[in-house]
Parts: structure tokens; sequence; C-alpha cells
């Protein structure tokens, strides 16, 4: 039942979505459908939370009279408890509902305006929390909802239509969340983003992980484990790859990451409390994680990444004194910021942590300082646990193939390093490929058995990759080479000859009708 609600609810929402958004970009029109989806979402919780609080009296939240003595004590109480427990509150007159409905009287009368209203309803949820300790996780919240921008419209009146049309639509759907055991809603939030991802092109590798290769990195972090007490990914996005890992086990404590972008800042922090990740289980934090990182002293049980791949930074030499850097003896070059994510993660993760980072091929093989960093990792350290190679055109808006680095600092097969090539491993699917649930479990079941398998997987010793100066180019290990069959040049010159008798009696036969007909020969 959950499975079929969950693609109603997908649907509904993609369909409101595509139908509304007119000639605006697909990304440009994310940040309203998620943001008016999330806005519905906190007036239907508040709304279920304050009418539990009220059901010993017979009253509902929403038929509330604010203008009346009585009315106010009611909301002041509930305002207090909601603000503990939810971390933000609503009037009966702010709740989405509401706001729909004049919006459904605004299509029949123009004069009906909603937009200034709702601009600071959105303005109130946030201002609801000032000095309280969810302070920080609803600052700016609705900040990229521009409700004056001209995508929507170029006059007020056209643009206060469509956003009433947009509610309008949102406020027909069930979003289902009396049934706590669902997570429908977050299913369908993140099926919304990866639409929004598919049709955003390059811009969308800044914010969604495609989902099976977060199902691999979460699966590799969370093995072994039922319950972790933390997860971190440094380069959080929307936050995909942190929810995913609260899949994978029991029970994740707090969950922590850094964005540099804020309109994906603001989406992380929107789906992670739509997901019910309650605002002291998160702390996610607005920052470049590199130059300026925000958890510092603080170490992981699971860390993940998928990094803008061969970014640039800094390389400031001041780092080389950065507790992160400094035992390395050389920074990640400014060109290519691939390893200075790799130490920047191996400072944060525990002593029996699991961290898997997404790198581009490149960052297995360059020379120069990256080579300096691989050979400190491997040879002093002993931290890579394993290589896994990806196949190409798998991540939205760049077609390189990419590899899955996995790193751990107490290992259990320290003499060697598990190699996987499950580069030819896909399925077509458009101009995407695409991985399937069954090449996703072989990739896990391989890793956790770390099992070898010819043209496929294979163990290597420290040894053999010393030989190879520390170069882990995936074919130096795993050979994929196809002999072909060997030619019989006798049998194909026999099979020649036959060929031409037989072309000559056809030509003899073709001369024969020719003749016949009393025509020329065409030879």
């Amino acid at each position: 039942m959950s499975e079929d609600q969950k693609r109603v609810l997908e649907q509904q929402l993609w369909n409101i979505a595509n139908t509304l958004r007119g000639k605006m970009n697909a990304d440009e029109f994310r940040d309203y459908i998620l943001g008016f989806i999330f806005y519905k979402y906190l007036s239907e919780k508040l709304e279920i939370y304050a009418n539990s609080i009220l059901q010993q009296d017979g009253l509902n939240y929403y038929d509330i009279d604010e203008n009346t003595k009585e009315g106010r004590e009611y909301i002041t109480a509930i305002k207090e408890e909601s603000l503990e427990t939810l971390g933000y509150f609503l009037k009966p007159s702010e709740l989405f509902g509401e706001i729909a409905k004049r919006g459904n009287n605004t299509l029949e009368d123009t004069s009906n305006f909603i937009l200034e209203d709702l601009q600071k309803i959105l303005t109130n949820i946030q201002l609801s929390t000032m000095g309280t300790e969810s302070e920080e996780d609803f600052d700016n919240l609705f900040e990229d909802l521009d409700l004056n921008s001209t995508k929507l419209g170029k006059t007020p009146d056209a643009r206060n239509e469509i956003i009433a049309k947009v509610l309008s639509h949102l406020d027909k759907i069930d979003f289902r969340l009396e049934n706590t055991e669902l997570d429908v809603l977050g299913d369908a939030y993140e099926y919304l983003i990866a639409q929004f991802a598919s049709g955003a092109g390059k811009k969308a590798g800044e914010f969604y992980t495609p989902q099976q290769v977060s199902t691999i990195l979460a699966k590799i972090v969370t093995t072994g484990k039922t319950k972790l007490k933390s997860a971190y990914d440094p380069t959080t996005g929307s936050g995909s790859l942190l929810l995913r890992i609260a899949r994978q086990v029991e029970y994740v404590g707090h969950f922590y990451g850094q964005e540099m972008n804020r309109t994906t800042y603001n989406l992380c922090r929107m789906n992670m409390i739509l997901h019910g990740v309650h605002y002291k289980r998160f702390d996610i934090k607005l920052e470049d994680t590199l130059e300026h990182p925000q958890h510092i002293g603080m170490t992981f049980e699971a860390i993940v990444a998928n990094p803008p791949f061969s970014a640039m930074w800094s390389a400031n030499p001041l780092f080389t004194s950065d507790d992160r850097f400094s035992q390395y003896g050389r920074l990640a070059p400014g060109s290519k910021a691939d390893y200075a994510f790799v130490q920047h993660m191996i400072y944060h993760l525990a002593e029996n942590g699991i961290m898997a980072i997404v790198l581009p091929h490149g960052a297995l093989f360059r020379g120069g300082a990256e080579l300096h960093i691989r050979k400190f990792l491997i040879a002093e350290k002993n931290y890579l646990d394993a290589v896994i190679g990806l196949p190409a055109n798998i991540f939205y808006g760049t077609s390189i193939p990419t590899c899955i680095m996995v790193y751990k600092k107490c290992r259990e097969q320290p003499e060697d390093i598990l190699f996987i090539d499950a580069s030819q491993n896909f399925d077509k699917v458009k101009t995407q490929n695409v991985l399937s649930n069954e090449h996703v479990d072989k990739i896990i079941n391989t890793y956790r058995n770390r099992e070898e398998e010819d043209k496929y997987s294979k163990k290597v010793t420290l040894q053999e990759i010393e030989e190879n100066d520390y170069n882990l180019n995936i074919p130096r290990y795993v050979d994929t080479f196809e002999e072909e069959d060997d030619i019989d040049i006798e049998a194909i010159a026999k099979e020649l000859k036959a060929l031409e008798k037989d072309m000559g009696k056809t030509d003899d036969a073709i001369m024969a009708y020719c003749n016949e007909l009393k025509i020329s020969t065409p030879f």
C-alpha cells in the first residue's frame, strides 16, 4: 500500500511542478514547489500536534479564534509547546489550508491578493524560532521563495495567480502525516529533487547524487553496523546521502554536514525536517568546507561525500599547519581539491568508522602532490580499504568515469586492498547510464565479503601496489582483457574458394538468362 501511495503522490507533485512552471527553468521552479511543499508539511505537522494537545478540550486548532482572550491563551500555550517539540510555530490563520482557501477565492476574484500575506507567514515561521534552540535550523529557510520575482509572472496579478494555483493544487493532496510509520512524503520529496536534477543539467551536480550511488556509499559506511552515533557529509548538497545512511541502520544519533551553496543549504535543512529528523538531531552548516570547516575537533562513525570533481581551492600555505593536512607534508594542488577532501574526511573519521568518497578516476593515478598523499595514506597509514570503479556517465552534468575510495583507520584485512571494476555493469536509459539494484548488490556483496572474481575484483597486496609506485589505476590490477578466438586461416581460405565457385555458377546462370532474353549482360 505504501508503495502505491508513494507513486501516486510522486506523480501528483510532479504533475503540479510540470504544469505550472510554464517557461521557467526546472531548477528555478524547484525552489518554489519544494518550498511550498515544505510549508504545507510544517502546517499539517503543527496542526496535528496542536490538535493532540487540544483533544481533551474537544477543540480543533484550525477553529480557534485568535481575536478572543480565550483563543489567545490557547495559542500562547500551544506556541510554547510547539517551539520545544517541533522547533517552530504557526497561528491558525497562518496554516497552509487557510492561505490556500484564500488563494482559491483569488482565482475567482482577482482583487483577493495573497502574496504579501504569504510572504509574511513564511517570514513569521522563521521569526517564531528567534531565541530558541532551533533558530539556526530555520534561519532564512524560505529566502529562495522570492514571491516578487518576474520569473513567476510579469505583473503582481500574474504572480498572485500562479502562486494561488500552486497552493490550490497542493491543498488537494493528502500527505498522510498521521501515519507515522510511512515516510511517503519524504520519498516523494526525494523523487522531486531527483526529477529536477535530471532536468537541471550541469547544475544538478551541486545538489544531487544519483540514488543508486548514494545507496552504494550508504551501504559501505554502515557495513557491520546496526546503529550509528553520527553520520557526516562535508559536501552535503540536498542531504540525500545522509538520509540514505539512515535507511541502512536502525538508528542514527546525529547528522552533520556542511554546504557552501546557500540555496542547496536551505534545501538540505528542509529535506532533513521533512524526513522527520528532529531539529536537535541535525547540524548543517553554511560555509566552504575546506577553507572554513565548521566541525573541527569532531569525529564521526560514518562519512560520505560526493564533492565537486577536481574543484579549485586556495591551497594556502597556511594550511600546512592545519591539523587536517599537516602530517602529510604536501597539500593537494590548488587546481584539484580531490585529496584535500580526502584529508579533511580522514581527519574527522572515528577510529571505528568507515568513509567512502566519490572521486574522478584521475585521483587514482595522478602524480605530484597527489601521488605523495596517496603513498602516505597507503604506506604510512594503511587506511585505504577498497577502490571501486564506476561506469562513465552516471552522474548529472558530467560523463567522466568515476570511482569510490573507501578508507578505514582500523582495517580488518590490512595486508591487501580490494579493487572492484564495476565500470561495465550498467543499464542504458536514454542518454544516461544507470546502475540497477542487481549492480549495486553485486558491488556491496563483493566489498563486504572481499570476494575475488575474474575480470571483476581482486585483492592486491601492499607490496604489489608499492611496485606500481602507488598508481591505483584499476586496469593494472583487475584484468578485463577478453581474448579473441583464434582465426583458422585454412578454413577461411576453403570457405572463400567455395564462395567463389558458387558465385561463378550464379554468374553463368545470369548470363544464360540474359542471352535468352537477348539483352546485354551486366558484367
